[in-house]
């Protein structure tokens, strides 16, 4: 097997992980609250990440320590927010909602940045918000247009465009410094703001032990972010952006395949349209809207 499909293979087996982590979070949260679940999973992904790269922590500088500390602050706003999130929607809503962010990273680059956006990425960008439009605002009976927009969806969107800020400050950091001394310092300081945050936000946290519950922290923890970061980084060696793109745009359709088969979730007609216009709008944003020359626009990202 070449290290190209081995590669295309482990993208699209780490992007089911993280589709079937939507179902598995969700039924976690019956037995812990959502703040004291993400501390625990963060907090072991972290120190099997520095125990895996222990060595190149030793020169970690204090730009370095910055970079990977305001990431790590943007992955942290990103998780509790979806995972606060699925209390109030459904595994499936919450994944097509999350992928939002990769629409959204071109957006902020324009009006943050003042990058150029071109016609197919706003195309992709109109699609996905229509689709979001029809996700999340129920069909309106009189009342209130936004009356009754589910609060779990509202705190999702949140979480996309926290991610959306991290996919940035990510791409700007990965290159200017080692990404494994990143990746350790994101997930660590993200796993320190998680624990900060309990006492605060959440004061009847708990957590009931049990099988299930061990087995979800270990799939969420070592397979959905330990691991996963670890493929992610040598496969991207051996495929092209626009594969990577197109094989990451498979996470919400894995989730909501899991929901279906899982939780026996349906959509209905409309949000299944407003689903199917996010998928669209990201694979149009990435594949179509993808920059001609990424090599120049990263070094320019990253001065």
């Amino acid at each position: 097997m070449s290290r190209s499909l081995k590669a295309h293979l482990l993208l699209v087996l780490i992007t089911f992980i993280w589709g079937a982590t939507f179902v598995v979070v969700k039924d976690s949260l019956n037995n812990a609250s959502p703040l004291l679940y993400n501390a625990v999973r963060m907090t072991i992904a972290a120190i099997v990440l520095a125990a895996i790269f222990h060595r190149q922590l030793t020169t970690i500088t204090r730009e370095v320590a910055i970079a990977g500390v305001v990431i790590g602050t943007l992955l942290w706003i990103g998780y509790e927010c979806q995972t606060a999130g699925l209390k109030f929607t459904t595994p499936s809503k919450s994944a097509f909602l999350t992928g939002i962010s990769v629409v959204l990273v071109p957006v902020l680059l324009a009006l943050v940045w003042r990058r150029h956006v071109n016609h197919w990425t706003l195309a992709g960008v109109v699609a996905a918000f229509v689709g979001l439009y029809l996700l999340t605002v129920p069909a309106s009976d009189g009342g209130s247009l936004f009356s009754n927009v589910n609060r779990g969806d509202l705190l999702t969107l949140g979480c996309a465009i926290a991610f959306a800020f991290q996919i940035i400050y990510l791409g700007r950091a990965a290159q200017k410094f080692p990404f494994a001394q990143i990746v350790v310092l994101e997930i660590a300081s993200c796993a320190v703001w998680m624990w900060i945050s309990i006492p605060i936000a959440e004061r009847a946290a708990f957590m009931r032990v049990s099988s299930s519950m061990m087995l979800s922290i270990a799939v969420t923890a070592l397979l959905g972010t330990v691991a996963a970061f670890i493929v992610q980084g040598w496969a991207q060696q051996f495929t092209p952006p626009t594969h990577t793109a197109l094989i990451f745009a498979l996470e919400p359709v894995f989730a909501g395949l899991t929901s279906f088969f899982v939780l026996r979730e349906r959509l209905g007609f409309r949000g299944g349209l407003g689903a199917s216009l996010i998928l669209a709008g990201v694979l149009i944003s990435e594949l179509l809207g993808a920059v001609q020359h990424p090599e120049s626009e990263l070094a320019e990202e990253a001065r």
